[in-house]
């Protein structure tokens, strides 16, 4: 079953977190698939990608398809990201082979310290009341980062690539069936207490806009405006920065303490991307302060004792894949957080770490997970964060005609991120990706609040490469479970020899902890019997991912949107 993926690598040529209710329920079905030969974006909306899809037909390059694509999205999927989020980018540029990876995560506030999240009492406030308001949002990232990659990789300008999104913006479209139902299930959440959201995503008399309705917003078609001439600049240190300063520290709940300086200090760091060898492929993702690449190499390590190809996709081979991400769980919970504030094992990658570690994993009985010790140079006493972010992101993947490949997760944080709005767009809940305690039982917990830092993320946008070159292309939403999901497609496509639909259609497994969830709806759930009897929980649930998947060779690209979502792929 690996002739999808075998055909397109034999043709390439040598030298080339515990989540909240989901936002609707779905039924997983046929993925959208779409094959090409010269250039591909998939996307979370078909606007989205269509609007990619047309700066690549004219000449563009991925990062400038990727600016019309994000920008797109903040008006059709203003829910999951946009200029009030940030996201994680990797770009490979062929005509330089080279790979580099672009840090847009929010940052706290400079004021910030370790007792951000702490109420009255001394002690932490609970998630839901952490959310809503000035107190969640950090510095945004994606502004500076979108320039950034026009700036270093673009060939266009930036009234081209924002035309479509400024069209749709300022004349309407149709609302869609997943926006329908998450405003719907935003109301419950409390979208209508804040005068913008109330304004923008609701009628008059308070009902939410159903699907079919037309929504515009002459307001972010303005703030595109302004990007378009400008770019970045008024987003940080003019009107634009100022008008989210005071929204969050006027907000009616939860007063932020952000000021004008956070903004102008803010920057996009360059990270050395994490890259780990998976059966003969090298799989490249973002550094900290994301965990999503330290995690997935983690997880694929220790599968590399096993022959999974043989044990193919059975109850025995997800028993592996239960007990290795568990472990590697237990490592993210301790010791990984912004590299800028946190010093973190050099080992967590070491192949006979890993190797020790798949030695914990059995095929008779679940193991004791707990973190274990990497190599290290300098040992810290950390305590563990358990707390998990939340599904409210989007993921998209790019291949131009020109060989350069982007795969880039953008977030706002968990939908509707903190519930204000300002410019036009929603800002983000990214703070409350910090631990809301700073320590536990006298020791520090890596990813705390401090002032300038950068909340810990599970954001994994990947590329593979095999002999030098990009393969596959790949990322999801979903919070902390986006590890899972990147994970679990890898292992599909590289073990299992699934075709594109096929592995984003894969019913989900995710585990941490002494917990399985498995995909409602799918062959997955059929596996709760077989994960009890090995001695964990087994919760049958309802997995939200948003996966975008790209094949890459020299016999063209095929590329696949999770059906679970409304996205699509276009190429030519």
């Amino acid at each position: 079953m690996r002739y999808a993926l075998a055909a397109l690598l034999l043709a390439m040529p040598a030298t080339a977190q515990e989540a909240v209710q989901p936002e609707q329920t779905y039924t997983v079905g046929e993925a959208q698939s779409a094959e090409a030969q010269s250039y591909m974006v998939v996307a979370a909306h078909p606007l989205a990608a269509e609007a990619g899809r047309s700066v690549l037909a004219e000449g563009g390059t991925a990062a400038d398809a990727a600016v019309a694509v994000q920008l797109m999205l903040n008006v059709v999927e203003p829910q999951s990201s946009g200029l009030g989020g940030g996201a994680f980018a990797l770009y490979w540029d062929a005509s330089e082979g080279k790979l580099t990876t672009y840090d847009a995560r929010e940052t706290a506030p400079l004021a910030a310290d370790e007792t951000y999240w702490l109420g009255e009492d001394g002690k932490p406030i609970g998630w839901r009341d952490a959310v809503p308001g000035g107190k969640s949002v950090g510095v945004p990232g994606t502004p500076m980062l979108m320039e950034r990659l026009m700036s270093d990789h673009g060939r266009m300008t930036r009234p081209r690539v924002a035309r479509a999104a400024i069209n749709t913006a300022e004349k309407g479209f149709a609302v869609s069936p997943r926006m329908a139902a998450s405003i719907a299930t935003g109301a419950e959440r409390g979208l209508l207490a804040f005068a913008g959201t109330k304004a923008t995503f609701f009628t008059e008399d308070g009902a939410p806009l159903a699907e079919g309705a037309m929504f515009k917003s002459a307001e972010l078609a303005t703030t595109l405006r302004t990007f378009a001439a400008k770019g970045a600049s008024p987003f940080y240190t003019g009107e634009l920065a100022s008008n989210i300063v005071a929204t969050t520290t006027g907000s009616p709940v939860n007063a932020g303490i952000m000021t004008a300086d956070d903004f102008s200090q803010y920057e996009v760091k360059m990270r050395h991307p994490v890259c780990h060898d998976y059966r003969g492929y090298e799989v490249c993702g973002m550094g900290p302060p994301s965990s999503g690449a330290l995690t997935v190499g983690q997880i694929l390590g220790m599968l590399s004792s096993f022959d999974m190809a043989a044990l193919g996709n059975s109850p025995e081979a997800w028993r592996r894949y239960v007990e290795a991400s568990r472990l590697a769980y237990a490592d993210r919970g301790l010791y990984m957080a912004d590299s800028d504030f946190v010093k973190m094992p050099e080992g967590l990658l070491d192949p006979a770490y890993l190797a020790d570690r798949a030695d914990l994993i059995s095929g008779d009985a679940a193991s004791e997970v707990k973190p274990g010790e990497p190599p290290w140079k300098e040992g810290a006493l950390l305590s563990p964060d358990r707390d998990k972010e939340r599904p409210g992101t989007t993921h998209f993947v790019i291949h131009d005609s020109y060989g350069d490949v982007i795969s880039m997760t953008s977030t706002i944080e968990t939908g509707w991120g903190s519930r204000l709005m300002a410019n036009g767009y929603l800002l983000n809940n990214e703070l409350t990706d910090f631990s809301r305690a700073p320590e536990k039982d006298g020791k520090p917990i890596a990813n705390r609040v401090q002032g300038g830092k950068r909340p810990r993320s599970s954001m994994a946008p990947t590329i593979v490469f095999k002999d030098g070159q990009p393969v596959i292309a790949v990322g999801s939403p979903g919070g902390s479970r986006i590890i899972a999901y990147v994970a679990t497609t890898l292992i599909a496509l590289i073990d299992w020899g699934l075709p594109p639909a096929d592995a984003v259609s894969m019913g989900h497994v995710t585990a941490s902890g002494g917990r399985a969830d498995l995909e409602e709806g799918t062959a997955a759930a059929d596996l709760a019997a077989n994960i009890e009897a090995y001695g964990l929980e087994a919760r049958v649930r309802n997995l939200n991912s948003g996966l975008s998947l790209m094949l890459i060779g020299a016999d063209g690209l095929q590329g696949a949107a999770d059906p679970r979502r409304e996205g699509a792929a276009l190429g030519e």
